[in-house]
C-alpha cells in the first residue's frame, strides 16, 4: 500500500544532544486528516519540519513514496506544503495577490497562468476581491486564509499546518475550520487546541517528549480523560 506519509524508526536530536523525536513510527493514508496533539515542546512542530525536510534525522521517511533524502528535497516540497504558525512570516509581498501568485510563478508558470491560479485560490479560501490588499490590512482570520492560499495555489498533495488557529477569535476560528473542511488534500495539523483538533480531524496522534503516546480515532483518544490529563491536555468540550 502506498501512503501519503510513511515514517519508521525516525529519530532527531538537537545539536546539544537532546532528543526531539524518538523512534517515530507513523503511516498516513492519502486524503486523511490528522491532528498532531500534545503539550508545548512535545515535538509536534519538529515532526512537521522533518516531513518537509527542514530538519533531517535518522530513520525511514517517505513522502508520497519519495525517499526523504537531501537529493529529493525539491521533489518532496513540490508535493508537500507547509502553513507556518505566524502568517506574517508567510506573507511578504506588497499585495495578497502577489503572495498567492509567487509559488506558481516559481514553479515555472506564465504570468497569465499564475494569475488565474491565484485568483481561483483566493476565491476558494474566501478572499475573492481581496487580492489588491496589503497583507497587513487583513484581519487575523483573513491573514490565516491568505497564508493557506499561498500553499494551495501550488496544488500540493499534502498540507501541514502548525497551530493554524493561533490568535483567532471564535468567528475566525469557525471560518478556518470550515475552510479546512473543504480541502481535499492530505492534512496534518499540529495544535494545542483540542476543540479545534476534534472539529477538523477524525484521527489524532498524541505526542509527548518526542514520542508517540497514542494514535487513533479522535473521539476515542481525546475522550480518555486520564490519558489526556497525564499528557497535559484537556478533553475537548464537544465530547460529553
Amino acid at each position: 500500500m502506498s501512503y501519503a506519509i510513511e515514517i519508521a524508526n525516525y529519530c532527531y536530536h538537537y545539536s546539544d544532544g537532546t532528543d526531539a523525536l524518538c523512534n517515530i513510527n507513523l503511516n498516513i493514508e492519502h486524503g486523511e486528516r490528522v491532528a498532531l496533539i500534545g503539550p508545548n515542546g512535545a515535538g509536534k512542530s519538529t515532526l512537521l519540519l522533518a516531513m518537509n525536510l527542514f530538519v533531517k534525522g535518522k530513520g525511514r521517511l517517505l513522502i508520497d513514496g519519495i525517499e526523504g533524502k537531501s537529493r529529493n528535497t525539491k521533489k518532496i516540497r513540490s508535493v508537500i506544503g507547509t502553513v507556518l504558525q505566524n502568517p506574517d512570516e508567510q506573507l511578504f509581498m506588497p499585495t495578497v495577490f502577489e503572495d498567492v501568485a509567487f509559488g506558481p510563478l516559481n514553479m515555472g508558470m506564465s504570468m497569465e497562468e499564475a494569475s488565474e491560479r491565484a485568483n481561483e485560490t483566493l476565491k476558494e479560501v474566501g478572499l475573492g476581491g481581496k487580492g489588491s490588499k496589503a497583507p497587513y490590512h487583513l484581519s487575523a482570520g483573513q491573514k490565516r486564509a491568505a497564508a493557506i492560499a499561498t500553499i494551495l495555489s501550488m496544488k500540493p498533495k499534502i498540507i501541514t499546518m502548525d497551530e493554524p488557529d493561533t490568535s483567532l477569535d471564535p468567528r475566525n476560528r469557525k471560518t478556518i475550520v470550515e475552510l479546512l473542511g473543504r480541502l481535499s488534500q492530505t492534512l496534518l495539523v499540529a495544535t494545542c487546541n483540542m476543540d479545534f483538533a476534534a472539529r477538523v480531524c477524525k484521527r489524532v496522534v498524541l505526542i509527548n517528549n518526542g514520542e508517540i503516546i497514542a494514535d487513533g480515532k479522535s473521539h476515542e483518544v481525546m475522550s480518555d480523560a486520564e490519558l489526556m490529563e497525564c499528557n497535559g491536555l484537556e478533553v475537548p468540550s464537544i465530547y460529553p
